[in-house]
Parts: C-alpha cells; structure tokens; sequence
C-alpha cells in the first residue's frame, strides 16, 4: 500500500467523480492515528475574498481569489503562507514542509503585511476519519506524490492537476492527458 505524509500531494485518480475532488490536487497539512487532513490547491471559490477576509484580500497571491479547501468545515478559513525571511520564523506562522506554513488568521494583519512572499486562504479543508484515506488509496482513487513549493502558490490553479500528473512521468505522466470523454482517449 501507497504511504503518504504530510508535505505530499494527494491528486485525484481518474475514478473519482463525486463533484467535490474530481481532478483535485490536495496538499497533505497533517497526518496522524486520528486521521487526515489538507486543502485542495487548485479550486478557487465563487466568493470574493474582498467581501469574506477584507483585511487579508490584499495579501494573497494571484490569482487573489478565495480558495476552496474542502467540503469540511466551509466557514473557517485556512492559510498558506511562505514567509521572506529564512532566519525566523514569523508570528503566527508554523512550517508544514519545504518554507510553506500555516498562517493563523488571528495575526495582526500589520505584522503580516511584507513578512510573506507567497499568501492564500483557504475556505474549509479535506478530511479523512482513520483509515479511510488509505482505503481510497487502496482503490487507486488518489495517487500520493510529492509535492513542490510552486504547487502551493500556483498562479494557474485549474492546470495543475494535469501538471503535477505530467511531471511525474510513466504511467501517471499518461493520466495527465485523460479526459471524460470516453471516445477522446
């Protein structure tokens, strides 16, 4: 069975089409006995992030958009950030992997302002009970890689599924130029 941990890309197998994770990428934020959790990297929400975060909408990364996370949770809010500075580490601020953390919301966002070269806020996350992921990794519903710092902050999210799969090479390379249409493929 495929491991993951956190730091790593879940990118959604072709199986999945349940409307929610079809052709997600999701960055794996914490891993543990309990269970799982993570944000997807490459769907931006309907919501202006002006309207929701007003404080925080000048601070993101393009495309600066509210993401969607998840389906768990929709009213919070999640942050990614990469701070400047590799000396310390800011306020508010813990390291997931490489120099990507995540940024509490509740940081003055004075202290934030020019402490981060890469932002974005997340509405909601993706969450797995125990077991349950490395039951749909056993059903090939997601494929575990690893992830890059460019993933986080991609400013052309609704490639990136195909991107991640494509760098990967093989048969996963190949499942970068899938589509729904069966007579297309």
């Amino acid at each position: 069975m495929q491991s993951f941990a956190v730091g790593d890309l879940l990118v959604a197998g072709i199986s999945i089409t349940d409307g929610v994770f079809d052709g997600s990428v999701v960055l794996l934020l914490d891993a543990d006995e309990s269970g799982t959790l993570g944000v997807v990297l490459n769907k931006v929400t309907e919501i202006d992030l002006s309207d929701a975060l007003p404080a925080w909408s000048g601070l993101v990364s393009e495309p600066q958009a509210l993401f969607d996370g998840g389906p768990v949770s929709r009213q919070g809010a999640v942050c990614l950030a990469e701070p400047w500075s590799t000396d310390e580490e800011p306020p508010g601020w813990r390291p997931v992997f490489d120099r990507v953390g995540l940024l509490n919301l509740d940081t003055p966002v004075e202290i934030a302002e020019g402490t981060y070269q890469h932002l974005r806020v997340f509405a909601g996350y993706a969450g797995w009970d125990a077991g349950q992921l490395e039951q749909e990794l056993e059903f090939d519903m997601w494929h575990v890689v690893p992830a890059q710092l460019a993933d986080v902050f991609d400013p052309e999210p609704a490639s990136l599924w195909r991107r991640v799969l494509r760098r990967q090479g093989g048969e996963l390379g190949l499942l970068s130029t899938w589509t729904a249409s069966a007579e297309l493929n």
